[in-house]
């Protein structure tokens, strides 16, 4: 992936050359980084950039809904427990696996 060319440029300048600057963007993919007093202020990108960068917040803001609706279901799941249940799943994953042992030695050796 080819990082697009970046140049800087003083708010000044770009009211003056704004036309020639909005076409390097949108025609050549170069993104301005606009300036006043040698800090950095606001970016000029195209509008794929621009449509890239609201889908990405979309999606941001998307999975961290999702995750507030996990967190609220956890909520009111252990909410109505009232207690906690302690479980040890290494011990249930252990229980099964003997269980379903025993039943193919129990098929085995009645010959079925």
């Amino acid at each position: 992936m080819n990082a697009k060319p970046e140049i800087y440029v003083s708010i000044g300048e770009m009211k003056k050359r704004l036309s020639e600057l909005t076409n390097r963007v949108a025609f050549g993919g170069e993104r301005i980084i606009l300036t006043s007093r040698g800090r950095s202020k606001a970016v000029l990108v195209n509008i794929e950039d621009y449509e890239r960068l609201k889908q990405l917040q979309s999606d941001k803001q998307n999975r961290l809904d999702a995750l507030q609706t996990i967190r609220n279901h956890r909520q009111n799941i252990l909410a109505r427990r009232r207690q906690p249940i302690d479980v040890d799943i290494v011990e249930l994953i252990h229980d099964a696996r003997e269980e379903r042992t025993d039943a193919i030695i129990e098929t085995i050796a009645s010959g079925s």
